[in-house]
């Protein structure tokens, strides 16, 4: 029997993951996902949703800075770039899914590349880095999904 709770054994796991697990079929995955979600983010910068949460989030500022995708002369504080390129990625709702439902890409991606470009230069990612933090997260909120009894039936609910 051990001591350690659920959550601490489960962030042991996450926290022991290195690029060396990408197998090449799930690199292969993933450039896929990541281009899908792009294209799906950079469709929805369009939408009237995204316009409204750009120009609400244009109040805040910060050292750090991230891209907001489609605005080549607009950034944001981390957290309010990943808001704002997530709400592009879902506000077509093309994006992937898993089951249970859920869009993983859509909210994984745009908190990964703006903390990916909210690093100093001298610490920045490498490509695979980046593949691993995205497959980190969906792992993550695809456990936590199945974790979740509230999220158990979400098809037959909706």
């Amino acid at each position: 029997f051990s001591s350690q709770t659920i959550t601490g054994n489960f962030a042991s796991v996450i926290h022991g993951l290195n690029a060396n697990h990408l197998t090449d079929q799930v690199i292969q995955r993933s450039k896929r996902m990541i281009l899908d979600t792009l294209g799906v983010g950079l469709l929805g910068t369009s939408t009237e949703v995204c316009h409204k949460v750009t120009q609400y989030s244009k109040i805040y500022s910060s050292d750090l800075s991230s891209t907001i995708w489609g605005h080549l002369d607009f950034r944001l504080p981390p957290l309010y770039a990943a808001f704002v390129n997530g709400v592009a990625v879902h506000s077509m709702d093309f994006d992937d899914t898993w089951h249970p439902a859920t869009h993983p890409s859509g909210a994984v991606l745009p908190a990964v590349i703006a903390l990916s470009e909210a690093f100093p230069q001298k610490k920045k990612f490498s490509g695979l880095d980046l593949l691993l933090a995205f497959n980190v997260g969906i792992e993550v909120q695809g456990r936590l999904l199945r974790f979740s009894s509230e999220a158990r039936n979400i098809p037959k609910r909706y």
